[in-house]
């Protein structure tokens, strides 16, 4: 049995389960309400029940007073819905309702991906979580005042830690540590969630426009990132990832990718090496990747582009998919990974 949760004052509305938090089932649903913790420790997802009726489910008493209570207010990360419920809220419809916060972490997993990519799992404090969009990143926060910038590779529903891949930068200050030195349960201090490479869901000019996604190297960790999150919600939408790296080790979780393109209705995987070295025996494309994508769509009039990697590709990719293909200059949505003065990385 499901119950109808209407939200005011946007008047969205969806079916839920009656046994998970009206938080959970809202973002399930894919409208995003504001949080902070989902257990009830900070207030961040405070709203107000106009009709119906929720079991309060368990929370700090200092949060939500008694007297707050008497008035209707709820804490939508706990509240579960005993009916059809309307409740009263802000909904999160742009970068400026998710507010930037400063947060430590503590290394949950360092698993090495490829010989120069680590995927590093930070777990947040136990009353902590970070509301972003898909596709943004955070700046770590170093001793000497310096920022190290990495995009998150996880989903927002998957949030129970934070994922990141990094490549190493020999000679690098942080990389280096990264890979020789940090351990698990060190603790690091980060900004944000920062940038605003995201995907456009609703844009009222392109519903529904196919997507195409050009990834170069670890650009596919903000990609992954879009692609689970359209996934979680069911998209219909057409995508499309490309996804180049020099060698056949550089596409670090290519099996996810090819997985994505066997279960997933409508999407396509194209790999692309730039340098295909023998040893790699590698049968697939060959080339820039974002040729790749030109070679298969010379018409990307009516879609989206997300692209994520160095400045040269998407420099290029931008610029050949305008002239040449004819996509609107403002469907293409990239981040760049840039490098600071001493050879670091900023994702």
């Amino acid at each position: 049995m499901t119950v109808l949760v209407t939200i005011k004052p946007s008047g969205h509305s969806y079916r839920a389960d009656p046994e998970q938090s009206i938080l959970q089932t809202a973002l399930d649903a894919g409208f995003i309400l504001p949080y902070g913790c989902r257990n009830g420790a900070c207030g961040s997802c405070k709203g107000k029940v106009l009709a119906g009726d929720v079991d309060y489910g368990d929370y700090q008493e200092e949060v939500l007073t008694a007297e707050e209570r008497s008035k209707g207010y709820a804490l939508f990360c706990c509240a579960r819905p005993r009916g059809d419920v309307t409740i009263e809220c802000r909904e999160v419809g742009s970068l400026k309702d998710i507010p930037v916060r400063t947060l430590p972490c503590r290394v949950q997993k360092i698993e090495r991906a490829a010989e120069d990519v680590v995927m590093l799992q930070l777990r947040l404090p136990a009353n902590e979580r970070l509301q972003f969009l898909a596709g943004q990143y955070i700046d770590f926060l170093l001793k000497d005042g310096k920022r190290r910038s990495f995009s998150v590779a996880n989903a927002p529903h998957d949030d129970a830690y934070l994922q990141l891949h990094i490549r190493h930068v020999p000679g690098g200050q942080f990389t280096d540590h990264v890979f020789h030195a940090m351990k698990e349960r060190d603790i690091l201090r980060f900004e944000g969630p920062l940038g605003s490479f995201f995907l456009r869901e609703q844009a009222a000019e392109s519903p529904g426009k196919p997507i195409v996604l050009v990834a170069g190297g670890t650009g596919f960790a903000p990609i992954k990132a879009i692609i689970e999150h359209a996934i979680h919600h069911q998209m219909k939408r057409p995508m499309a990832l490309y996804w180049g790296a020099r060698n056949r080790a550089g596409l670090y979780l290519h099996q996810v990718a090819e997985s994505w393109a066997r279960t997933i209705s409508g999407f396509k995987y194209v790999p692309v090496l730039s340098d295909n070295p023998p040893e790699d025996n590698w049968q697939g494309r060959t080339g820039l990747v974002h040729q790749a994508v030109i070679d298969d769509l010379r018409d990307l009039s009516a879609y989206q582009v997300y692209a994520c990697g160095a400045p040269a590709m998407i420099e290029a990719a931008k610029k050949d998919f305008v002239r040449v293909c004819q996509l609107p200059e403002g469907e293409f949505f990239a981040d760049s990974f840039t490098y600071a003065a001493d050879s670091q990385p900023n994702r």
